[in-house]
This record gives C-alpha cells, sequence and structure tokens, in this order.
C-alpha cells in the first residue's frame, strides 16, 4: 500500500510535465510559455526539496533536499535574468498552472507522512519528477525554443538534471 501510495504521489507530481512532453512541436509552448514552465518546474520542486530538508532525519535525503533547493534556485535566477534580457515577460500556460497544483497536491500529501515513509515517498516522487522533466526538456522545450539563447539554457540546464536523477535514483537504493 506505502509502494502504491508514493507511486502514485510521483504520478500526481509528474503528470503537468508529461502532458506538456506529449505536446506535438507544432502546438508546442511559446519561448514565453517555456520560460513559465522551467520556472514553475524549479518552483514545484524547491518547496518539496524545503520540506524534506525540514522534515526528514535522513542525512542523505536531507543533503539531496538541500542541494534541489541550491541547484533550482541556481536555475531559475538564470531562467529569470534570460527572460529579463531578452525582454521576455513569463506566460501562463495549462502546463505551467497544472505544474503548480499538482505540485501543491503532492506537498500536502507529503506533509502527512513522517519518517522512513516521508523519505521514499519524496525520493520516489524525485525519481519521477526528473525523468518526467528531462523527457519534457527533451522532446517538447528544446525542439520549441526559438530563441537560441534560451534553447541554449535548456540544454546546459539538462545535464544538472540528469545528474539530480541519477543522485535520487542512488539515494532511494539506499532507502529499501
Amino acid at each position: 500500500m506505502k509502494r502504491l501510495f508514493a507511486v502514485t504521489l510521483a504520478g500526481f507530481f509528474a503528470t503537468g510535465v508529461l502532458a506538456q512532453a506529449q505536446t506535438s512541436p507544432a502546438n508546442g509552448p511559446t519561448d514565453p510559455q517555456i520560460a513559465m514552465i522551467v520556472v514553475t518546474a524549479d518552483n514545484v520542486d524547491i518547496a518539496a526539496g524545503k520540506l524534506a530538508a525540514k522534515k526528514s532525519s535522513n542525512p542523505k535525503v536531507k543533503e539531496f533536499a538541500e542541494l534541489m533547493v541550491r541547484d533550482h534556485t541556481s536555475v531559475n535566477k538564470q531562467a529569470t535574468e534570460l527572460a529579463k534580457k531578452l525582454n521576455l515577460t513569463p506566460e501562463q500556460s495549462p502546463t505551467s498552472r497544472s505544474l503548480k497544483s499538482d505540485g501543491d497536491k503532492t506537498l500536502a500529501k507529503l506533509r502527512r507522512l513522517k519518517g522512513a515513509e516521508f523519505d521514499k515517498a519524496y525520493i520516489d516522487n524525485e525519481v519521477t519528477y526528473h525523468e518526467a522533466v528531462i523527457k519534457a526538456i527533451d522532446e517538447t522545450l528544446i525542439p520549441n525554443a526559438k530563441n537560441s539563447d534560451l534553447k541554449t539554457l535548456l540544454e546546459s540546464g539538462k545535464p544538472i538534471f540528469v545528474s539530480h536523477l541519477d543522485h535520487a535514483k542512488e539515494v532511494q537504493s539506499s532507502l529499501k
């Protein structure tokens, strides 16, 4: 039952990213929408990381959560600076709204968990979330980005997300 709950939780969190990943490039997001998707995805992971850093007593989970807050805050800063430089105003889209809504639901569920159950649900969610984000970057965000600087930011950010996924999987293995 706990495993099913964790998988369901991770599924809620990644729904918005996966929905965007399934959008065809012809109907894909605009650069202002991509900017908002990036910022929203980062903010969702920052909020989850802050919660985990506060709630977890597992040093590996705490360390990972603090890394998520630090790295995603940095990516958001870069995205915000680029948007300002390009005079690009991030624009809400169904995807960014879904990411925010799903992130809020996930946080509410995580807040009700404690101890090892919390740690497992948080890390399982992080694995699923980063897999979905990487897929969205590859299949939707990069192919639809029109501005070369935005495309470069997405391409340079991808290795960070891959590294996060690998790290999350390591922590996940240690929790079994």
